[in-house]
């Protein structure tokens, strides 16, 4: 173990040791090398490198081979790898060195803490070289006496070593200078060359871990030529309208070498190129003439040439030079196709008469001129129109019947044969068959069969379909022999209409059309989806079909998606035919999502979103619930109409009563007797303020049944047998009343009190038939006026008593003051009553009041009409006071029964200057 005095000094001396002049890269050279020093090694193959230490170096500092380090570009390298030699000497050995990386270096761990380098060396690794392969050389002619050649080789794999290739020739008896690629690896030019002697050349590859060499290539340069292609080409049309000239210069002598040549030759703008046969041009030669070409067209020529036995090499083609062809008469005549509009009317017609231009390999020169004849078939007798036409179109208007039209182009050298179109009356013939497409790359071939009969030819138009305008027609004439042609021209997600005519020598076949697509997408866009009329349970959904332009093929079906908010998506797949569909077995009061989407062969587009709600009642529902109350109210309502018409006299004493006019009353014409007023007795003076006008009372005394006569009874009788038929029907009032004076309303009150008002004079009867204090009974008729109501009154038990116990009852009635002054309306209208007995039912005793109508005017004994009220035949007791109400007074003996007893008419209260009915 070092001291660490002793660290310190070998520090120190290493560190003076340090950059001697032997030293390489900052690396201490004194203590130590690498031996091999930077060597060169074969990828993958096996290496071992030693660490020698120098005797000073261990001497002073006590290093020893046991604690020296070998890293590989600063990674230190396994331990597993080393080997100590000996005490100055350390082995490292890699088995494979496609490992090794540069620097190698050798270190010393001193004292386990400082490390120091020692020595290193840059390790190169890579192959050595493969032999050269494919060698050839070719010869170059520059210029007409310059010529160079240049070889060329595969220089095989990359070793990844700087490597250097030389070519090498020589001659059999003398040697070349070796050539020496610059900047590439594969090829090298020579420009001394000799020809007609054989020349021996090969290529030398050599680096670090070896040499190789190619195969041996033995050539006369002769024989490996490429001569300038032929120069100054020109052209010359010849007296053919089928022949050009062809003339060049050949820049290689015949001493040196004979050439054959290739000529080839296309139509201006056209991509393909044509030879002249190579036995026609094999021998030398500097001009050619070329027959067969097309009248006035024009022609590019390229000409090229080589060694004549066939050795060496073609030069490159010469620069392209034009020719034109002359003119010469048109080779057919143009082909001629009608458009018929019957549309103004079917028995004249508008014939848009159109045809091709020639091409120019048909038209053979310039076309001046078109020339048209019209014959009418129909009529021998018709002349012949003629016309001249320099476009490709002409308009005729024609009768109906049967035309044949002559067409004829005509250049400067003479015309073309005729084009004849025959126009029938009518298409009868018979029409192709199974007609079909059938896209092919860009072109859409149109197939059908052919009708049984022999087709001169076959015309097919086509056209592009549009929803914003017409069709444009396009056309093509087939040969009859054909059943299939290729469409040019044809627009990808277009919809074309295609129509096939079959022409015979007598006629037209009808045409059969069919819409085709050269290629599909999928919609443009997704169809628009609305509601038309939407119930409960059901929707009905409407949309347009898209246009041609958006289909871009052709719609196999629609496809309607709809939801709920939170429910599943349904799918429903609709004809494409349809644009109204009806969705059912909805839920009512529910929102939906419906979307829809049409689909052709190449895709699907889907369109926007439609929201909808069903509704709550379905169709009818609501009719159903409406209908039924409002018969059953207006039901109810005529059933009230009807029973309040049945009813109507009793609904019009309740609220509208029948109050009769007194004016117009006629009871004192039928009134046997009048008594005259008298003086009120002396007990009627317990009411001093209280005043009656215009009121008679007649008091009458029946001691027994006897004193009535049988005539006196008759009335009463016919009362009875009235009261069994119409009980409670009766409008007149019984028992007692008592009115103010005419000129008083019924509101006139000191308290102020309201009061039903009647705006007409009510008028009074009171009939008293009984025998008054012994004297024979009269029937007593007193009248009063009064404006008070004509009013019921609830029928009282307590206003009818009677005593079975005494035999003499007596009945009071009302009086009628006589004393007092019309015009003195303040006294009371009633008076205590007296009593009045009776022995048994037959002694009848009442009284009868009667209402009086202007309508009414039969007496008592013939009758009463319903509207008069029975009397009250009841032993009654009544008392009056002012301000209080009328309770009555009785003691009955033998009480009637219920069917018995009469009804009556009582006023509740009675007050100064008028009573408030009840």
């Amino acid at each position: 173990m070092f001291s660490r005095w002793n660290w310190v000094a070998c520090g120190f001396y290493l560190v003076l040791n340090i950059c001697s002049p032997d030293a390489s890269g900052g690396l201490v050279q004194s203590c130590g090398h690498i031996i091999p020093e930077s060597p060169v090694l074969a990828l993958g193959s096996n290496f071992t490198a030693l660490c020698i230490l120098n005797e000073s170096c261990l001497d002073f500092g006590n290093i020893y081979a046991s604690q020296i380090i070998w890293k590989i570009k600063n990674r230190l390298v396994p331990k597993e790898q080393y080997r100590e030699i000996n005490r100055t000497v350390s082995s490292v050995t890699f088995n494979d060195t496609s490992s090794l990386a540069t620097p190698l270096t050798c270190n010393i761990l001193a004292d386990g803490q400082i490390e120091q380098n020692i020595y290193g060396i840059t390790v190169t690794v890579g192959l050595a070289p493969e032999k050269p392969k494919n060698l050839s050389c070719i010869v170059h002619q520059v210029s007409r006496f310059t010529y160079v050649m240049t070889c060329t080789w595969n220089p095989g794999r990359h070793t990844f070593l700087d490597t250097q290739f030389r070519l090498k020739y020589r001659w059999p008896e003398a040697v070349f200078p070796d050539c020496i690629p610059k900047d590439v690896n594969n090829s090298c030019t020579v420009n001394d060359i000799q020809f007609f002697v054989n020349t021996e050349i090969w290529v030398e590859a050599t680096n670090a871990l070896g040499k190789a060499e190619s195969d041996r290539l033995v050539v006369d340069p002769i024989d490996i030529v490429k001569p300038l292609s032929p120069q100054n080409v020109s052209i010359t049309s010849g007296l053919l309208p089928t022949v050009l000239q062809l003339s060049w210069e050949n820049w290689i002598s015949d001493a040196v070498m004979t050439l054959k040549f290739n000529i080839r030759y296309r139509i201006a703008g056209d991509t393909n190129w044509m030879e002249v046969p190579p036995e026609d041009t094999a021998s030398p030669r500097t001009s050619f003439s070329i027959q067969g070409l097309r009248p006035y067209t024009e022609y590019v020529f390229s000409i090229r040439c080589m060694k004549e036995d066939g050795a060496g090499y073609w030069s490159d083609w010469s620069e392209d030079k034009t020719g034109v062809t002359i003119e010469d008469q048109p080779s057919k005549g143009p082909p001629i196709w009608r458009i018929i509009d019957t549309s103004q009317s079917p028995a004249c017609w508008t014939v848009h008469l159109i045809w091709k231009a020639l091409k120019p390999y048909e038209a053979n020169g310039v076309i001046l001129q078109y020339e048209l004849t019209v014959r009418d078939k129909s009529s021998l007798s018709s002349p012949v129109k003629k016309y001249n036409v320099t476009g490709t179109n002409h308009t005729l208007q024609l009768r109906e019947g049967t035309y044949e039209v002559t067409l004829i182009a005509r250049n400067s050298v003479g015309p073309s044969p005729p084009s004849v179109l025959l126009i029938p009356a009518s298409n009868s013939k018979a029409p192709v068959k199974n007609l079909r497409t059938l896209p092919k790359h860009d072109k859409l071939w149109v197939g059908w069969t052919a009708p049984n009969n022999y087709v001169l030819k076959y015309v097919i138009e086509w056209c592009l379909v549009s929803s914003s305008s017409d069709c444009t027609i396009e056309w093509q004439i087939a040969q009859g022999d054909v059943q299939g042609i290729d469409l040019k021209g044809i627009k990808p997600f277009k919809c074309y209409l295609i129509t096939v005519y079959p022409l015979y020598a007598d006629g037209q076949g009808s045409g059969q059309s069919v819409k085709a697509y050269l290629k599909q997408d999928r919609p443009s866009k997704g169809p628009t989806v609305q509601t038309k009329k939407v119930g409960k349970a059901e929707a009905v959904l409407t949309w347009n079909h898209l246009t041609v332009e958006e289909q871009n093929g052709f719609i196999r079906n629609y496809t309607i998606l709809y939801k709920t908010i939170d429910g599943n998506e349904t799918v429903v797949t609709v004809d494409p035919s349809k644009t109204e569909y009806t969705l059912s077995s909805l839920t009512s009061d529910t929102l939906y999502t419906v979307r829809m989407m049409a689909s052709t062969d190449n895709g699907s587009r889907t369109g926007p979103d439609f929201t909808f709600t069903t509704q709550k009642f379905g169709k009818g529902e609501i009719e159903a619930i409406v209908v039924p109350v409002c018969l059953a109210f207006l039901l109810i309502v005529l059933l009230g109409v009807l029973f309040c018409f049945n009813k109507r006299d009793l609904i019009k004493k309740h609220i509208w009563p029948i109050v009769p006019d007194p004016s117009k009353s006629n009871i004192a014409q039928w009134s046997p007797q009048v008594p005259a007023k008298h003086n009120i007795s002396s007990k009627d003076q317990m009411y001093p303020e209280g005043s009656f006008t215009d009121v008679s009372v007649v008091e009458i005394e029946a001691d027994d049944k006897k004193s009535f006569s049988d005539q006196d009874l008759k009335p009463f009788d016919l009362l009875k047998k009235e009261k069994s038929t119409s009980e409670g029907h009766s409008s007149g009032i019984g028992g007692s009343s008592c009115m103010s004076s005419p000129r008083q309303s019924v509101s006139d009150s000191d308290e102020g009190e309201t009061t039903q008002n009647t705006s007409s004079t009510v008028q009074y009867s009171t009939v008293v038939l009984n025998g008054y204090r012994d004297q024979t009974p009269v029937q007593v008729f007193s009248r009063s006026e009064s404006t008070q109501p004509l009013l019921d009154s609830e029928e009282r038990s307590e206003d009818h008593a009677g005593g079975a116990d005494s035999t003499a009852q007596r009945q009071q009635y009302f009086r009628q003051n006589g004393g007092q002054d019309e015009t003195n309306t303040d006294r009371p209208c009633f008076e205590r009553t007296k009593q009045i007995t009776h022995a048994s039912e037959g002694d009848l005793v009442g009284f009868v009041q009667l209402q009086i109508s202007g309508q009414s005017s039969q007496p008592l004994g013939l009758g009463m009409e319903k509207n008069t009220q029975e009397a009250a035949v009841s032993n009654v007791l009544q008392t009056c006071t002012e301000g209080q109400t009328v309770r009555p007074e009785t003691v009955e003996e033998n009480p009637l029964s219920v069917d018995e007893m009469p009804k009556s008419y009582l006023p509740q209260t009675v007050r100064q200057g008028g009573y408030m009915p009840q």
